[in-house]
């Protein structure tokens, strides 16, 4: 039996019928060349192999249990695994089978919260789709596994040969193998953090870590630094990324080749994260003014980063979140990716100064003022926690392969705070940098601002003369 973890055990707390605390993957497949068949053929074949792969493994086969002999909520290995229960099949009908169908049923997969009675995953086989595809959602709890080590997974069940047919599904490869090591550090640590309190502060790391980063921000309060870690509850108010979540989701995608953001990258000497939320911050000034709304600072965002140490590659999160301010306004695309250059750089700058549990804390009493207001359903008259959240999360350089079903493209799907109404993800896969946007209902034309994603990346050329 596994205990929580901190901050894994925040999602469930935060978690409503209008913020369900779940990740998800949409993979869309290209039948094989020379394959006879239809897609749809192909793919309820793929389905009727699926439900054959009856060797569920952890994390797979573990279901949460709030009250247990630690006092403390655990993860337990759940006596069987029904498959008809976590494996679904969909076929888009002939004439409404286009992008638009695709991302429709994907938002209605994604609005329930999963069933808590059994392990905390599904997997939806979708057919009928345009141009000989099939599509591959799939659905996991952010308590389980967080963005970085689902893809991980993901991509262990998938291959690099198209000639190479074997299926291992996820769900049949065990993802929580450690070594000795690492399992008595585990031991160790849980036994000395027998409380909240000694979870937070159990080590000299953490409590080293904490004071400087209250330090780092005490002076950014009182305007002696500048784009550092931003202030919490300072962005801007009155926008429509911002309010109580509802239960509606749309969901929407931009598609960049990452030639294109090299080319950017060496004459500008920038990096991805540059290049990306320079065109994101372009769009999203650019949808605001379509709604009437000027900015007079910076958009903050919400962004994830990753904490896990090189190699460390158990289940669950290692994730903290911190506050970034983006560009002050400007219409002038080269001005903006120096600006957003400048600010990330001493972001990383200062978490690189303090220990990755002093950032998780940090993460978790962030979070806790901000589930407060959305408890409270303080969203819509509270100034934010941040304008939006965005994360980056790396995918595989090579095209990989399902039965010999090459993935053509890989969209993220995210999960929506209570106190947010857009969530974004980037996801590098073969060649293209994709922007996953996740959205409640009550965003106004979700598909408007992922178009000028793709804009912004034309503007940020021209800008630095390509």
């Amino acid at each position: 039996m596994s205990r929580l973890s901190l901050l894994d055990l925040a999602f469930f707390i935060a978690e409503s019928e209008a913020s369900p605390k779940h990740v998800a993957g949409l993979h869309l497949h290209q039948l094989p060349q020379g394959h006879k068949g239809s897609a749809t053929t192909f793919a309820k074949q793929l389905f009727a192999r699926f439900l054959e792969h009856t060797d569920v493994q952890p994390p797979f086969n573990q279901v949460i249990q709030f009250i247990s002999p630690t006092l403390m909520p655990s993860w337990r290995t759940a006596d069987a695994v029904d498959l008809s229960q976590h494996l679904f099949f969909h076929q888009l009908k002939a004439g409404a089978n286009d992008r638009d169908a695709l991302y429709a049923l994907t938002s209605r997969l994604h609005e329930p919260v999963l069933d808590r009675s059994r392990p905390l995953w599904e997997v939806h086989v979708i057919a009928g789709l345009w141009d000989r595809q099939f599509a591959i959602y799939y659905k996991m709890h952010h308590a389980v596994a967080d963005g970085i080590t689902m893809t991980r997974w993901g991509v262990e069940s998938l291959r690099t040969d198209p000639e190479d047919d074997t299926l291992t599904p996820v769900w049949t490869l065990d993802h929580s193998r450690r070594s000795a090591r690492q399992r008595e550090k585990k031991r160790l640590d849980q036994a000395m953090a027998g409380t909240v309190w000694k979870q937070l502060t159990a080590n000299s790391k953490r409590a080293i870590g904490i004071g400087r980063l209250t330090a780092m921000l005490a002076l950014e309060a009182v305007n002696l630094t500048k784009n550092a870690i931003a202030l919490p509850f300072k962005a801007s108010g009155g926008t429509p990324f911002t309010g109580n979540a509802t239960a509606g989701r749309q969901f929407a995608t931009a598609a960049v080749p990452m030639g294109r953001i090299d080319t950017i990258r060496k004459v500008a000497r920038a990096t991805l994260n540059h290049v990306a939320l320079t065109c994101l911050d372009g769009a999203m000034h650019r949808y605001l003014a379509d709604e009437g709304i000027t900015l007079d600072r910076p958009i903050t965002i919400q962004m994830p980063v990753n904490l896990r140490r090189e190699g460390e590659k158990a289940a669950g999160n290692k994730i903290g979140i911190i506050l970034v301010d983006l560009s002050p306004p400007t219409d002038d695309a080269y001005v903006r990716l120096r600006n957003v250059g400048y600010s990330l750089r001493n972001v990383r700058t200062m978490i690189d100064a303090v220990a990755p549990e002093a950032v998780e804390t940090y993460t978790i009493l962030t979070g806790l003022l901000g589930q407060i207001a959305g408890m409270l359903q303080l969203a819509d008259v509270v100034t934010p926690m941040g304008n939006t959240l965005v994360s980056n999360v790396p995918g595989p350089a090579e095209p990989l392969y399902l039965q010999g079903a090459r993935c053509v493209e890989m969209h993220p799907v995210s999960t929506l705070p209570a106190t947010h109404l857009l969530n974004i993800t980037l996801f590098s896969y073969a060649g293209t940098l994709y922007f996953g946007l996740i959205a409640t209902d009550a965003l106004p034309n979700l598909g408007r601002l992922a178009a000028y994603v793709e804009e912004e990346v034309a503007t940020l050329e021209a800008a630095v003369g390509l």
